[in-house]
């Protein structure tokens, strides 16, 4: 599923692609959103929201959007060929007279007033690349349940927006704590929080995700992904283990001998 930097950097190419233009093609591919136009309106604003996309029109509407785990948005220019799949995964296109917008395999396509956007944004807690982002709020959220594991936590958008699998295990790595650490155990939470919102500000302009420093190919991540290889800091083989309900349970990774917590449970 994308992160909060890769959805970032998907608003701003949208935002430089279509804000301040009219709309010259509208075609909502869901039956709910069939008979939408939003022809010769102006785009206002596109931006993020944690992981959501929320594309502003005048007169008052929001094009709300969610990737999950396969959508995407791409922009083309006008009269380029469109190559993000084939065309019966297309469920968005808006076209200005200069940019193509298409979004492919959208799970989340809504629309909703934009003085009710909290109606599918509200509920998230301050988002790590916005404006409202607070992180004494996203200590205190995450503080809630001193009880639960730090990887479940870090993944509850209702604490902080933007945290993804990916940058869940690189920072219990870079804090020196298993995912299954008990948040109320943790040494000084205000660091991990911190260095949540340094690594993704670090990372959104970004096509590939570096947490370590090093941008060549096989040593960009500590531990994500990197399950039987060698840790990059000590040598011992790099462990994988779902983690979470077993009707929502992701997937986390780990170093056994740099990271002190306890292990997944057994089962």
């Amino acid at each position: 599923m994308p992160e909060g930097d890769t959805v970032w950097l998907t608003a701003r190419r949208l935002r430089e692609a279509l804000a301040g233009r009219t709309v010259v093609r509208c075609d909502l591919r869901v039956p709910k959103l069939a008979t939408t136009d939003f022809s010769g309106r102006r785009i206002e604003e596109v931006l993020s929201r944690g992981k959501h996309l929320l594309t502003r029109f005048e007169g008052g509407w929001t094009l709300h959007s969610h990737l999950r785990m396969d959508g995407s948005w791409r922009v083309y220019a006008a009269g380029e060929r469109w190559r993000g799949g084939p065309h019966h995964q297309i469920r968005a296109v808006l076209a200005t007279a200069e940019s193509v917008a298409v979004g492919y395999r959208l799970p989340v396509l809504e629309l909703l007033r934009t003085a009710e956007e909290d109606c599918a944004v509200g509920h998230l807690g301050p988002d790590l690349l916005g404006p409202d982002w607070d992180p004494a709020e996203a200590v205190r959220r995450l503080l809630a349940d001193p009880a639960r594991p730090v990887g479940e936590a870090l993944l509850d958008q209702r604490n902080l927006a933007g945290v993804g699998n990916v940058y869940k295990s690189e920072l219990c790595f870079l804090r020196g704590v298993t995912p299954w650490t008990p948040v109320g155990q943790l040494t000084a939470p205000e660091r991990l929080v911190a260095l949540a919102h340094k690594l993704l500000d670090a990372n959104k302009a970004r096509h590939s995700r570096i947490t370590t420093g090093n941008p060549r190919r096989g040593g960009t991540l500590w531990v994500y992904n990197r399950e039987h290889q060698p840790c990059l800091r000590c040598g011992t083989a790099v462990r994988r283990a779902s983690q979470g309900p077993s009707d929502e349970a992701r997937v986390s990774y780990w170093c056994p001998s740099c990271q002190n917590g306890p292990s997944p449970p057994r089962g």
